[in-house]
């Protein structure tokens, strides 16, 4: 039965959404809600304002470790800028510029394989500064290296996250089930939905390709090299910076090795990557900075710290609102007896609508785009989670499967490749197109993509 408490919390989750419609953020409704929740439930102004302390504390005790292993990925990419082995990570990359269509594939590969490690966002400059204008000179157009980047990186890399686990460990504490579970399926759904949409993507420009002549080569070209003269070139240090580049690449082999031989999956994956970053950390700035490293390190790690927490911290109190929804994390929030509210509705919900269907699995696929539209993609996770969880009544294979496919509707939307006011913006930028038009160049891939993975999803894996 649904007490007064439960309608006030499917009200708030409706202003969420209208909010994130209206492109706000929506930690003020969350917050604010989560008030009235606590406040109605146990009776008392002062227990209402209690909550919405402790729900974010909960939130943020269960997601630290998301923030932790950002911050030290990024931590880890700003020691090795010191001296360029960032750069010479993808140095080798250029000489593979041979055509359009390779070129294209190497923009994807390099993007894959660096945001799978070091998080799209800090990852594109890198890779648009010193890919994409050998792409150009071989021919390809700008836009097409910038969907690249936007596709491979923010589209299908961000919404699988099956190295790092923040969006999947998102998803999954909120659904309350592994994040195992939830990073096989959204990792699958992920290279589906995103070789849909890169190949759709070269199909749907070809002639746009075709049609890239040398005078706009030429332009281009000059172009970034009166940017790059303003910018000033960067120093590389040859002799450290290719020591660092072979002990990371062996350092990250090992650790893939490491995950398929001793079967680590979940916390204990994101464990042993965030301390094989901050070994290859010590080992980075005592080679770079000698005995100045000692110091050197702090400056990195609160660095990564601070990007983790600016791109994250707005979705502990979000999260500590969605958390009231699950039946897992309410009793740390509201006492013992207290109910999943979101989880209750959903089983209502799932009375009516069957959670193995096609209806369920493309509701949670709309609503997880348009929760992407606040241009996070990060923000609606606990919202889908929560409410896989509530219509799977139980089964934690349907409930996995309908917040992996949540989570590619929140990611693919919001996480940069639909939302001009997302971090999309940097993808145009280093790559000096007009957002809005990748964002409409964009459009009909990105939804192909969806829809295959989502029916591949409801067909294969509940």
């Amino acid at each position: 039965m649904l007490t007064v408490s439960h309608w006030l919390y499917v009200i708030g989750v409706i202003i969420v959404v209208v909010t994130m419609v209206f492109r706000r953020n929506v930690v003020i409704p969350c917050v604010l809600f989560t008030f009235l929740i606590g406040w109605y439930y146990l009776g008392s102004v002062v227990g209402g304002v209690q909550v919405v302390f402790n729900a974010s504390l909960v939130a943020a005790k269960g997601l630290f470790s998301i923030f932790l292993i950002i911050g030290l990925m990024v931590a880890l990419l700003k020691s090795l800028n010191a001296v360029g082995a960032d750069q010479l990570m993808v140095e080798p990359m250029n000489k593979l510029m041979s055509s359009p269509l390779v070129s294209y594939i190497v923009i994807i590969i390099g993007t894959t394989l660096i945001s799978l490690f070091f998080w799209p966002t800090p990852a594109v400059p890198l890779i648009g500064a010193l890919l994409i204008p050998p792409a150009v000179r071989a021919g390809l157009p700008p836009m097409m290296g910038a969907m690249a980047l936007a596709l491979a990186g923010q589209g299908m890399t961000l919404a699988g996250d099956v190295i790092i686990q923040g969006a999947p460990g998102l998803t999954a504490g909120s659904a309350g089930v592994p994040v195992e579970m939830i990073t096989y399926r959204g990792g699958l759904l992920a290279v589906i939905s995103g070789v849909v949409a890169l190949i759709l993507a070269w199909i749907l420009n070809r002639d746009e390709i075709a049609a890239f002549t040398g005078k706009d080569i030429d332009e281009y070209l000059s172009e970034k090299e009166e940017q790059n003269k303003e910018a000033g070139d960067k120093k590389i240090d040859y002799g450290k910076g290719k020591i660092l580049v072979w002990i990371l690449a062996l350092a990250m082999l090992g650790v893939i090795i490491s995950l398929f031989a001793f079967d680590i999956k979940g916390g204990d994956a994101s464990a042993l990557l965030g301390g094989v970053a901050i070994m290859i950390m010590i080992f980075a700035v005592l080679l770079t900075d000698g005995i100045g490293g000692f110091d050197s390190i702090a400056d990195y790690i609160a660095e990564g710290l601070v990007f983790a927490f600016k791109v994250m911290g707005p979705i502990i109190p979000i999260a500590g609102f969605f958390f009231l929804g699950s039946g897992e994390t309410v009793s740390q929030i509201l006492g013992e007896e207290a109910p999943g509210f979101l989880f209750d509705v959903g089983q209502i919900i799932a009375d009516v609508i069957p959670p193995t269907g096609f209806l369920a699995a493309f509701g949670l696929l709309g609503l997880g785009a348009i929760t992407g539209l606040d241009g996070s993609g990060f923000s609606g996770l606990p919202i889908v989670g929560t409410l896989a969880a509530a219509m799977a009544g139980g089964d934690a294979n349907v409930a996995a499967t309908l917040g992996a496919i949540g989570q590619m509707g929140c990611i693919w939307f919001g996480g940069g490749t639909l939302v001009a006011w997302s971090s999309l913006v940097a993808v145009a930028g280093i790559t000096g197109v007009p957002v809005l038009d990748l964002v409409r160049k964009n459009l009909i891939p990105v939804l192909a993509g969806l829809v295959v993975c989502t029916v591949f999803a409801v067909m294969f894996l509940m």
